[in-house]
């Protein structure tokens, strides 16, 4: 089941002061924060790197309302006058170094330089601050480009979401549909994060148009730990899934080395071994987002449950 039925819309935000730019709009969760912001009705400036301004994507935009504006991002002077009046810059750019800390950081020196007030960074993961350095490649950058941020002349506003809940489905080697499996390593009781990669557009949407957010916001649409997926599974596929522990997380980190060593794949955002990482910060605690969260701050987002996904 959707996040949101077609007869249920958003409350209405107050109108901002100015657009929103939206970085990375053509790719996966920035076509969800675009429609979401549509929905709320805010002006929307989407930035699209010029080989991309053909794409069924930015059609897809154009149809919802959203201004494209194609730019290099290493011309400065475009990218500041991209930003202009805009009362909040979001980036759900993706990538590795070269993004998340080179291209991220222009656009950042672009909003400051145009003076917009609010910076949304790229981040949309488990609480990545608490992790030790080298435990996960993706978020050592997300760190870095933190660095940035918090000296910036910009009011920054991260958004934790924990895992995408979507990747249950088959991306994350969890829940084992074929055999029947929940696969982990740990503890079977450690609560997880998951936050569907709708509920977190949604979520981002209303923190753009709200000029009163925090330096961090925590949402997980549910919090459910291993045991709790075997239950959800059960429930939801209509047959009886067991717990297969495949070891110490010690040994998943073993694991992660190997892999790592056999296959490094340095150039892909994605390669097996940092999905296992991701899957260690997880089941070891140490991303575990604080609590309380913020789910009720924005009280017409229905969070999607673990159920309804697997279902």
């Amino acid at each position: 089941m959707p996040a949101e039925t077609p007869n249920h819309f958003p409350t209405p935000s107050p109108a901002p002061t100015g657009p929103i730019v939206l970085a990375g709009a053509t790719g996966a969760l920035g076509l969800l924060i675009a429609h979401h912001l549509r929905r709320r009705g805010a002006t929307v400036r989407a930035l699209v790197r010029p080989t991309s301004t053909a794409t069924a994507e930015a059609e897809s935009l154009r149809l919802q309302g959203v201004e494209i504006v194609p730019v290099d991002y290493k011309d400065a002077a475009a990218l500041t006058q991209a930003c202009t009046s805009a009362s909040c810059v979001i980036s759900a750019l993706s990538g590795l170094r070269d993004t998340i800390v080179d291209t991220q950081s222009r656009l950042l020196d672009a909003a400051v330089a145009a003076g917009v007030p609010r910076f949304i960074p790229s981040d949309f993961s488990a609480d990545f601050t608490k992790l030790p350095e080298g435990s996960n490649r993706n978020f050592d950058l997300r760190r870095e480009f933190q660095q940035r941020l918090d000296k910036a002349p910009i009011q920054a506003t991260s958004i934790l979401n924990g895992m995408f809940m979507d990747l249950l489905k088959g991306q994350a080697p969890v829940v084992l549909p074929g055999p029947r499996r929940v696969v982990y390593w740990g503890d079977a009781d450690q609560p997880l994060d998951f936050t569907t990669m709708v509920d977190t557009a949604n979520y981002t949407a209303a923190a753009a148009l709200d000029p009163t957010t925090p330096r961090y916001l925590r949402v997980a649409g549910e919090v459910a730990s291993i045991r709790q997926l075997r239950t959800e599974a059960s429930a939801a596929l209509g047959k009886d899934f067991k717990l297969f522990r495949v070891g110490s997380l010690g040994f998943l980190g073993t694991m992660i080395n190997v892999t790592r060593t056999l296959v490094p794949a340095k150039d892909e955002v994605f390669p097996p071994w940092q999905g296992m990482q991701y899957l260690h910060n997880m089941l070891s605690g140490q991303a575990k987002l604080a609590e309380p969260l913020d789910n009720a701050r924005y009280p017409d987002i229905r969070w999607t449950k673990v159920r309804e996904v697997l279902g």
